[in-house]
């Protein structure tokens, strides 16, 4: 049975969350060390893993982790060197990967993505979510479809961002595991042709009729219609828990 979230148990989770953030760095398989903000409910909680957009930085997640987290999860978000800076955090994997001359595009960052499960993998033997914004969300999708270890995905924005590099329609089809995917509006046609190949049954998609964000920003305070996709993602991630 699908349990609802109720006004008392949103506000509880949306705006009294408070949680213990640390940063933290990692190495990459090319020497660059990640930089990532974990944010720890239990040493015993699972992982999510929290990829930003382009142009950003984990910073990007300054407002969203430690309500995510108060679900029982622990929280790493991550710098990508495909990024910049968002919410006055620099994009520290970035930096480094420029600083080295190594190449910094959309499919560069996924290698940072696997390093991060690997990091993860050693700290915890549990089974890892996936969240990813605008390209990384494609990203989550690609190697949550590669990798078993990803027990599901939530997608903002996912999108054919890498030309003729990949096909991630084609990729993901087939993509068996609990997924949430959301968007703005006048991505909606789009998001669900993307999607249109997974055989999930445990998908949850959340399409809003009018306005939102383009990825994870859905979620920011300064997206009128915020709580929505809040109520939304948060009995999807509910009730993974019952599962």
């Amino acid at each position: 049975m699908t349990r609802i979230l109720s006004f008392t148990s949103l506000f509880t989770l949306y705006f009294l969350s408070s949680f213990a953030q640390k940063p933290i760095r990692f190495p990459a398989r090319d020497g660059v060390k990640i930089t990532a903000d974990q944010y720890i409910q239990h040493k015993d909680s699972s992982y999510i893993i929290l990829c930003h957009m382009a142009k950003s930085s984990r910073g990007e997640y300054n407002e969203i982790a430690g309500r995510m987290g108060k679900l029982g999860y622990n929280c790493l978000a991550i710098d990508l060197r495909s990024g910049d800076e968002f919410n006055y955090k620099i994009n520290e994997t970035a930096m480094q990967a420029r600083q080295r001359g190594l190449p910094v595009d959309y499919m560069d960052a996924e290698a940072d993505i696997v390093d991060a499960i690997e990091f993860v993998k050693r700290i915890s033997d549990k089974r890892i979510i996936l969240v990813g914004s605008s390209y990384s969300a494609s990203l989550a999708l690609k190697i949550a479809s590669e990798d078993n270890i990803i027990s599901t995905v939530v997608a903002f924005s996912p999108g054919e961002y890498f030309g003729s590099l990949i096909n991630i329609q084609q990729t993901i089809a087939g993509l068996d595991i609990p997924i949430f995917v959301t968007c703005k509006a006048d991505e909606v046609p789009y998001v669900k042709e993307l999607v249109s190949g997974i055989t999930s049954k445990k998908m949850i998609t959340f399409y809003p009729k009018t306005g939102g964000k383009h990825g994870a920003e859905a979620l920011f305070k300064s997206n009128p219609n915020n709580q929505e996709y809040w109520i939304n993602l948060l009995n999807f991630m509910q009730n993974l828990k019952r599962q």
